[in-house]
Order: structure tokens, then sequence, then C-alpha cells
């Protein structure tokens, strides 16, 4: 049945309300961002580096084409401030059915898997320090999931006031590592050289954009954040200075303590820096960090997350199910419980089929580029179709940042496609199961109502 007009809000359906401080903002894309990436792809990146200036110069380049991003979404998430963000943009500019697509991928793969492979390592870590026998990476995963979306089920605030926790711990780890390897690092250290040879531009701005990747996250709390008009521009430029900045600072750790071809041959480069420095004390200290990393990304995903899973039942009646928010808690809670549930089985799967799980989760890269170049020409789309609308924050230097972004996002979807090979087609089958399922939803028409 093809439904004309919205639903009526009733105590189960309400529209979310601004309950969230911009240091809430701030805390949720710091903690989507500076994840367990910062720990694992330094190797990857020094390993395609020709030079260390290679190594360094990508990643503040990757901070500035960051920040370049940040900029359109500043736009698009100051004039349609709902809870959907990137699925709120694709639906105006594209109809409800390419939305549909992206939401399938995000909810189905990209979040879920995302939420699953961090408290796997959580789980790692955990069984390092307190070992429960041959499942306890799974047990401590399980664990992680079940406790995070509780918590966040129980209300925003709670999650948001954990996440700033999270944040402040994770940060305080980041730091440590650099102190420990540009002050208290031996200086009887020898730094291994890299092999000087041809760089792999490709590969690297692969590997540095994902480890700035999250940043767009906060846009799902627009509706959430007071004044957003006002402070999303900044939350979301300023993290990501921040963010750039610690990265930046964390390589130099890297490269005085271990050099590039050091950090070439450690996987783990943080843990053997810490260990360097201060011997097996601490590679428990750079354990406890990781898990600090991993739990902030964790709780960051499933409260951006789970207000993707919202919109989606928001706007189609045969999902209403987890399209109501909660007046008391002032959350999702269907879309949380929905979430935490495929999570686990994730979690699950993980267990008997891990090496396995993690490249599913890995070759999810071409479906992200290909739906974050799509948010990038929405932003030309609805400039055309909503000239009118009042937009309390405007990209400068339009249309050329906007190009800038959108060329990026083509390269970056190319080189995704070209990295990971015949990976890319499990993407593309999750898209395919999504548009089988558009032969069975029928949507809500757009409102002819202006967005406030």
């Amino acid at each position: 049945m093809d439904i004309r007009e919205r639903r009526p809000a009733t105590a189960d359906q309400v529209p979310p309300r601004a309950t969230l401080r911009a240091r809430d903002a701030f805390a949720i894309t710091i903690g989507v961002v500076v994840g367990a990436g910062i720990f694992r792809t330094p190797s990857l990146i020094a390993g395609a580096s020709g030079s260390e200036f290679v190594m360094l110069a990508a990643w503040v380049v990757g901070g500035i084409l960051s920040i370049i991003g940040a900029l359109c979404y500043a736009e698009l998430a100051t004039t349609y401030p709902q809870a959907g963000g990137d699925y709120t943009y694709l639906r105006r500019a594209y109809g409800p059915r390419p939305a549909f697509l992206f939401a399938w991928a995000r909810v189905s793969v990209i979040q879920t898997g995302s939420i699953a492979l961090l408290c796997f390592i959580v789980g790692d870590y955990m069984a390092q320090l307190f070992d429960l026998g041959p499942w306890s990476s799974a047990l401590y995963a399980a664990a992680a999931v079940i406790g995070l979306t509780a918590i966040n089920w129980i209300g925003t605030r709670q999650g948001a006031a954990v996440q700033t926790w999270l944040t402040i711990t994770e940060i305080v780890g980041v730091l440590v590592i650099i102190v420990a390897g540009l002050w208290f690092a031996p200086t009887d250290i020898a730094p291994i050289p890299g092999s000087g040879g041809d760089s792999a531009i490709g590969l690297i701005l692969v590997f540095v954009l994902l480890t700035y990747g999250g940043w767009n996250e906060a846009v799902y709390v627009t509706s959430e954040v007071r004044d957003a008009k006002k402070w999303m521009p900044r939350v979301l430029i300023l993290s990501l200075i921040a963010i750039a900045a610690l990265y930046v600072l964390v390589n130099l750790a890297y490269l005085r303590v271990l050099g590039l071809g050091g950090m070439a041959e450690h996987n783990a480069v943080a843990a053997e820096v810490m260990g360097r420095v201060f011997g097996p004390t601490g590679a428990v200290l750079m354990s406890a960090i990781v898990v600090a990393a991993a739990l902030t990304s964790a709780n960051a995903t499933m409260i951006t997350g789970a207000r993707s899973v919202y919109a989606v039942g928001r706007d189609f009646p045969a999902l209403g199910f987890i399209g109501r928010w909660d007046a008391r808690s002032g959350t999702p809670r269907a879309a949380i419980m929905t979430q935490g549930v495929l999570a686990l089985a994730l979690v699950t799967l993980g267990a008997f089929a891990r090496d396995g799980f993690e490249v599913a989760v890995e070759y999810t890269a071409p479906v992200f580029w290909l739906f974050f170049l799509m948010v990038g020409i929405s932003l030309f789309v609805l400039r055309r179709r909503d000239p009118d609308l009042a937009r309390p924050f405007r990209v400068p230097l339009y249309p050329l940042l906007p190009l800038l972004f959108c060329a990026t996002s083509a390269y970056l979807l190319y080189s995704s496609l070209a990295y990971t090979g015949r990976g890319a087609l499990v993407g593309v089958a999750v898209l395919a199961v999504g548009g089988l399922l558009l032969l069975l939803f029928k949507p809500i028409p757009l409102s002819e109502e202006t967005p406030s």
C-alpha cells in the first residue's frame, strides 16, 4: 500500500530531541575516527612508502582531504538536520530507493560489521590480559556488544557520557605513545631505514583515508545536538584538525623508535614502540590503550549506526518497528536492539570463521566509497533542487572544493576496487540483496514540506 503522508507522532513514534551538547558530538566524532586503525595501518602505509617524507606527507594530505569532505558535509548537515545523515541526503537527492540501498549496505555490513570487528579487537587484547580459554576472544567480543548495546538502549545521555570518558581515555593513551616515542625512547635505538623504492600512492591513500574514516558519522546525531546549525561545522572541522595533529605526531613517534623499515616489519607498531621504551609493562599498557580505543569506536559506531537503522524504519512501513524513537530514553531503542542482534550474530560467525569474516568486512571499502561519491554529488543536486532553502553554512570556494571531494572519492573507489580484486564482489552481492528487498518494500514518499 502506497502511503501519501507521514505517520503522526505517537508515544513511541516521536522525533529526536536536541539533548546532546557540542562536546558530546566532538567525543563521538573523535571516538569514531581515532580507533584501533592508528595502531595497525601505519605498518601497511610504511611498507608502501618509498620515504619517510612520503609517509608523513600522506597523513597531512589525508587530513586536508578529510577537512574538505567535512566542509561539504557541514553544509548538508546544517541544511537538512535530520537523524538519517547520509541516508537523508541521498534520499532527497536521488529518491528513496538508492537511499535504501545505501542504508541496506550500512546496516547489513558496514556498521554492524565494524562493531563486530572492533569488539573482536577488544576480545583479542582482553584475552592476552585475562585468558578465559579457547573462546576467550569471542566471549569478550560478545560481552562488549551486549554491554554497549545495553548502555545505548538505556538512553542517549548514558551512551554519550560513556563515549566522553572512553574518548578521554583513548586520547590520553595516544598521547602516552607520542610522549614515549618522542621523549622517553632510549637514544641508542637504531631506527631501520626504508627500502627507498617507489611509493604506491593509491594504496597509501586507501589506508590513510581508511584511518581517517568515520568523521562523517557525526552528521547522524545532528538533530540531537543543541544549536546544531552553529556547532556542527565546528565539530566536524575542529575534530579533524585535532585528529590530523595526533596522527602526524604519533607517526613521528613510530619513526623515531622504529624507522620506516621497522614500522613496515611490525604489524603492531604501537605495541613494539611501547615494549622497547617501557619493557613488558609497556606491552600491558598498550593492550589497555587498544581496548579503550576499540571500545570508543564501537560505542560511537553504535550511536550513529542506530540512527541510520531508525531512518530506514521511519521511511519504509514494512520496517516500521525499527523506525520508532522512544521519548523516555531519547533514543531509537528498537533500532539499537536490531543493530546489536546483527552485530552479535556476526561475532558468533566470526568465532567459527574468523579470517573470512575479517576479509568480508574489509571488502566493503568499494561500497563505502561509492556512496561517499554519491553524497558529494548530492550537494550539487540539492543546491539546484532547493535553491531558496536557507543554508546556515555554505562550502567555501564552491564548486571547487566539492569537485575535489568528488574526485578524491572517485579515485578511492577505483583504488579500493583495484586493490581488493574479486573481494569487491562481496559488496556487490550485498547491494544486490538490497535491490531484491526493494521489490517487497515500498517507501513513504518524501514530504513536500521544507526541512527546518
